[in-house]
């Protein structure tokens, strides 16, 4: 059977600032911030060892409209490592890095080609095969229409057929809608595959044909946990075989330590060093958020002596110097430690917020995602993000329950 192997890749967002990363040492700091460089290394290094027949790389190449001068480098850089071994690589731009930006170009070789601001198609050749590409580059940040309409059916069965959509479901709002679309309308083109940019979660949305997000190269914060990389795609006209390879740099992730029986201090952090040298050593350097589970009444009791932000700073200083760096961005335990039962304003603020839908809670925050200077560095209000946000509410209440009660005293 006839094939082609391709990488699909996406959202490569080069040079992230990588915002709200406060506290971290200046060198770990430093790390992180070079981890989306790291990573694109990594898939250029992978590419040039393995050749594919081409490459498609669908939005969101740099992180900003203004691509920065670095990003555009490193990202020169690596497709001429692939211009000069003969790799093709096709790109779109998405929200991200849309045309309309205001940046100092740099040409790119000729190895690449950059997809115009509207539909077209690019065909190549591969061992005698034709290949036909469909796709498209933002003209500007929000691509609202629904572009899906524009991509022509494909009406021969003899070529391979490749859409690439930066873009959404519509009607999920747990990302920024672009570009909407529905699987039933990607399958109705009679493509042989779409390879999909913008949501950085990796996921196939239908097997029949291949509908798919590669995710991300380098996962950007907390709610981009997980091993990241891209997807090699070994595509007949009856099957696709899909190889993950691996690339991030740092991994965000989440861990919990179990604490039964703990008196001490020392017995305490003994127990998360383990539990995240554990994870640094599956993982390789990690921002990691750790839940204590599982508190007895005496645990409990003991460490609520101590304020939570003085404990994580125990940790963090605990973790310091080893190699790979493990850096706990949240401390959260899983037990109340201040008794709330025994405050019933505490109870009832906690039962009103536990009401809101989301809906809500988007009224509740409308001040904030509405403001026109910072709505467009916000995704949109997720449910773990909800999650998180009640159990700030819950931990702010809670710690200021001492004044609570000497007012009610």
């Amino acid at each position: 059977m006839s094939t082609i192997r391709f990488i699909h890749t996406a959202d490569l967002h080069l040079d992230s600032p990588f915002k709200g990363m406060t506290g971290l040492p200046p060198a770990r700091l430093n790390e992180l911030r070079e981890s989306t460089f790291t990573a694109f290394s990594r898939f250029i290094d992978y590419a040039v060892e393995t050749s594919p027949d081409f490459i498609v790389i669908v939005g969101d190449i740099y992180d900003g409209e203004d691509r920065s001068l670095r990003a555009q480098r490193k990202f020169r850089e690596g497709m001429e490592r692939l211009h000069e071994v003969g790799i093709p690589v096709y790109i779109t731009y998405g929200n991200h890095d849309h045309l309309s930006g205001n940046w100092v170009r740099f040409e790119l070789p000729p190895n690449v080609h950059e997809f115009a601001g509207s539909v077209e198609e690019v065909s190549l050749t591969v061992r005698g095969m034709d290949v036909v590409l469909h796709g498209f580059s933002y003209p500007n940040r929000q691509v609202r229409e629904e572009m899906v309409s524009h991509y022509p059916t494909a009406l021969d069965n003899q070529s391979f057929h490749i859409g690439l959509l930066h873009g959404s479901i519509a009607g999920n709002d747990t990302h920024a809608v672009y570009s909407p679309f529905t699987i039933e309308e990607l399958q109705s083109k009679h493509y042989d595959y779409w390879a999909l940019g913008h949501i950085h979660l990796r996921q196939k949305l239908s097997e029949n044909p291949p509908i798919v997000y590669s995710g991300n190269l380098q996962g950007r914060h907390r709610n981009e946990s997980g091993e990241k990389g891209f997807y090699e795609v070994e595509l007949s006209k009856t099957d696709a075989i899909f190889s993950f390879v691996p690339t991030s740099a740092v991994h965000f992730g989440k861990i919990q330590v179990p604490c039964v029986n703990i008196r001490h201090a020392n017995e305490w952090l003994a127990a998360c060093e383990d539990a995240l040298l554990s994870f640094a050593s599956q993982h390789g350097p990690s921002v990691v958020d750790v839940e204590i589970i599982t508190l007895d009444d005496g645990t409990a009791t003991f460490i609520a002596q101590t304020a939570e932000d003085i404990w994580l700073d125990a940790i963090r200083e605990m973790m310091e110097g080893y190699d790979p760096f493990v850096w706990v961005q949240r401390l959260t335990f899983s037990n109340n430690l201040h008794h709330k039962e025994n405050n019933a304003l505490v109870e009832s603020v906690l039962g009103q917020v536990d009401s809101w839908s989301a809906d809500e809670w988007k009224r509740v925050l409308g001040d904030l995602y509405q403001h026109v200077r910072t709505a467009r560095y916000l995704d949109p209000l997720t449910e773990e993000d909800i999650d998180d946000l009640r159990k700030d509410v819950e931990k702010l209440l809670l710690n200021e329950l001492p004044t609570v009660q000497e007012v009610s005293q």
